[in-house]
């Protein structure tokens, strides 16, 4: 919603301040310039990455658009699967435990929290690492390296549609030039015409340069700043899986451990401890309640 607001002000200022000049607005319609402009941009986009990074580009957009970051029942519904997860670890033979990781979907603990289940990538990242505890041989700092490896990685993955897009938002301007030097081109191959038709030509021209500066500036940088920032947050989860399991490993009890994980939310976002612990004593309450 903050990108269609910011986008109306903007388009609203620019054309408004044109017209207030005393611009025309019908010398700005060239939708040939912007088809010369947004097509190599997109035809650059696809040249330069895998099909895969364009596929998860557009989800990332949408996501933007969206402003798809993890509300308190995502952090509560972590948190809660944590909780219970560890209890049983204290409390559980391996293979009541093991029921749990092998076979997520059918887990009581997961199904009451299904913004968890959802997140795949999540899921088995919990998962896996739980399964490591269980085995008992890994020792806390050489999980906290594994952690961190494999974090950074999602977290590269995840960044990919963020670095794409803006390489090609920093190069629409230089786009708008070609598209400007193109109509130049075409001005000047009607040079004997009056100067009223060469002044429309070349004014075409230079909405080419417009367009560009445009589409990166006031369009595409703003896009890909919502982007890092949805998936920047969307990341956290596992900050807060590796945290949370760290302090577990290394003696806490598991309400303990569950605030070293809740520390680590932003305190925009933080779910209060009281919130916390009555997921601790109802995990999934509002779930159970819709």
């Amino acid at each position: 919603m903050n990108i269609i607001i910011g986008f109306v002000i903007t388009v609203g200022c620019v054309l408004g301040g044109f017209m207030a000049m005393g611009g025309h607005l019908d010398v700005l319609i060239q939708p040939f310039e912007l088809v010369i402009i947004g097509g190599a941009g997109v035809g650059a986009f696809v040249m330069g990455n895998p099909m895969k990074v364009v596929k998860d580009s557009g989800k990332a957009i949408g996501e933007a658009f969206k402003h798809a970051v993890p509300k308190e029942r995502a952090y509560l519904d972590v948190l809660g699967v944590l909780y219970s997860l560890m209890r049983d670890l204290r409390t559980k033979s391996r293979n009541e435990i093991e029921a749990h990781i092998d076979n997520p979907d059918e887990s009581s603990i997961f199904q009451q929290a299904p913004s968890v289940l959802k997140n795949k990538e999540l899921t088995a990242f919990i998962c896996d690492y739980v399964r490591l505890i269980i085995i008992g041989n890994a020792r806390s700092h050489e999980i906290e390296a594994l952690m961190d490896e494999e974090i950074n990685t999602i977290l590269h993955d995840k960044m990919k549609p963020y670095h794409s897009i803006l390489a090609i938002g920093d190069s629409f301007p230089a786009i708008g030039i070609i598209a400007a030097v193109l109509g130049v081109i075409k001005a000047m191959a009607k040079i004997n015409e009056s100067p009223e038709v060469l002044g429309g030509l070349i004014g075409a021209a230079l909405v080419g340069t417009m367009l560009g500066i445009f589409l990166s500036y006031c369009l595409v940088n703003p896009i890909v700043s919502q982007i890092k920032i949805v998936r920047t947050k969307q990341h956290r989860l596992y900050i807060i899986v590796k945290q949370t399991l760290l302090a577990y490993m290394n003696g806490s009890v598991p309400q303990v451990a569950l605030e070293y994980g809740r520390k680590t939310i932003s305190a925009y976002e933080r779910p209060s401890i009281d919130a916390v612990e009555q997921e601790m004593m109802n995990p999934g309450g509002e779930n159970k309640a819709a």
